[in-house]
């Protein structure tokens, strides 16, 4: 992948690239996208491309709305259908950055963590349904985890986005289908997390454009189907020093360093407050519940796959599993929070609790009061209320995003408490 202008161009020529897109996201995660001719690529790269900053979600009011989005070159890939694709860094017009680019917020975090010498990578597991089309969820199979679904129109969608995937230099670890029906995961490689965010980004951009190229649609909702697991996006963190990890130390049958723990512990103590980012749409808290294989306690262990956090074993490096994430998340904002409550808990020398031996669904609510576990944000207006006292999340995502990401959910939340649902109407109108 180039990582320079020249190298942009050559490879433009030599693939007889026609046109680019120059992406970037909202507050909110939405993707928005700017075609270029070729032609016109240089004077970006020097000039930036100016656009309406007042009608993209979180960003500017009116009487400020001129920004300019600057195309990074160490960003270009070719997309799957020919056309060339850069990721934007959002500026001003004096050309500093726009406290308000989910992509510079997770610079800051970023430059925090190198500031200790510290390198933040992240291996995604993305989950996503596949449906006959974008109206209502029918499924394409009856299968379940790890099964080998017969039906071409299951195994060969999923074998042709790795394709394109890769295509793009983009690395998969493996493919498979998931626990509910027409449900899949793709893993990806290991990454630096600004580079991960950015990957993300243009998977599930790859992931619905094949599927449409199969006549179906692909959906990131987490939780799109009564009854059976939702889609996470478990997310496994680690911090390298040196080139070497932080977090693995042959100390104990764990094999976590005290850096790994005290970060776990900054996961633990922070975890209501960032879930709102990390889990931050009305559907998010349809998948949080128990029995379906997704966290609700905030805990961590080792085997015990409904815990908030997992810790691998057999792993030459330790890596942390942060499994609230779901694929609604923006990720630069996630992974920034993330990030952000890790470093507190290592900065701070938070000392990390046992990790979990049992079943934390088993236990009586008194048990869990006596173990002192707490839980999750139940709901998106738990997870706002949770939200607006942290102070570490206002730090994190700057003064700008924070009160717009507030304000926008809370217009969610009070969208969806006053909309009368199917639910309601076969279960009260009968009867009342």
């Amino acid at each position: 992948m180039p990582r320079d202008l020249n190298g942009v161009f050559g490879e433009i020529k030599a693939r007889s690239i026609g046109f680019v897109e120059v992406w970037f996201t909202d507050v909110l995660g939405s993707l928005k996208s700017i075609t270029l001719p070729v032609e016109r690529l240089l004077h970006a790269f020097e000039e930036g491309i100016p656009f309406d900053g007042s009608a993209i979600e979180g960003f500017t009011r009116v009487d400020e709305s001129d920004m300019f989005a600057w195309p990074d070159p160490a960003t270009f890939a070719v997309l799957p259908h020919g056309v060339g694709r850069m990721i934007a860094d959002i500026k001003n017009v004096d050309g500093t950055p726009f406290e308000g680019d989910p992509r510079f917020v997770l610079r800051k975090s970023l430059e925090r963590a190198a500031g200790q010498g510290y390198t933040y990578f992240v291996a995604p597991e993305m989950e996503y349904f596949v449906f006959k089309d974008p109206a209502q969820p029918a499924v394409l199979d009856r299968g379940g985890y790890f099964d080998a679904i017969p039906r071409e129109a299951s195994q060969a969608l999923r074998r042709d986005t790795i394709q394109a995937l890769e295509s793009m230099k983009i690395s998969v670890d493996l493919g498979h289908h998931e626990a509910s029906d027409s449900q899949h995961e793709i893993d990806l490689r290991e990454a630096e997390a600004l580079t991960q965010a950015d990957t993300i980004v243009t998977f599930k951009y790859v992931v619905k454009s094949v599927a449409q190229r199969h006549g179906v649609y692909a959906t990131f909702m987490p939780k799109p189907l009564n009854g059976q697991n939702g889609s996470g996006m478990h997310l496994h963190q680690s911090l390298q020093k040196g080139g070497k990890s932080a977090f693995h130390e042959i100390r104990d049958r764990h094999d976590l360093s005290d850096t790994a723990r005290r970060f776990i512990a900054g996961l633990m103590t922070h975890a209501q407050e960032i879930t709102l980012v990390t889990n931050p749409t009305v559907n998010s808290y349809k998948r949080l519940v128990p029995g379906h294989e997704a966290p609700v306690h905030i805990t961590w262990a080792t085997r015990n796959r409904a815990d908030l956090i997992r810790v691998p074993l057999g792993r030459k490096s330790a890596h942390v599993e942060y499994r609230a994430p779901d694929p609604s998340a923006n990720p630069y904002l996630a992974l920034a929070a993330m990030l952000s409550a890790g470093l507190e808990g290592v900065e701070k020398g938070y000392a990390c609790p046992p990790a979990s031996e049992e079943n934390v669904y088993a236990l009586s609510a008194e048990q869990r009061r006596e173990r002192g576990i707490r839980e999750l944000p139940g709901s998106l207006v738990e997870a706002i209320h949770a939200a607006e006292k942290s102070e570490l999340l206002r730090r994190t995502l700057g003064d700008h995003v924070f009160t717009n990401l507030i304000e926008s959910k809370k217009i969610e939340w009070n969208e969806f408490r006053t909309f009368v649902t199917q639910y309601e109407v076969e279960r009260y109108l009968p009867t009342l």
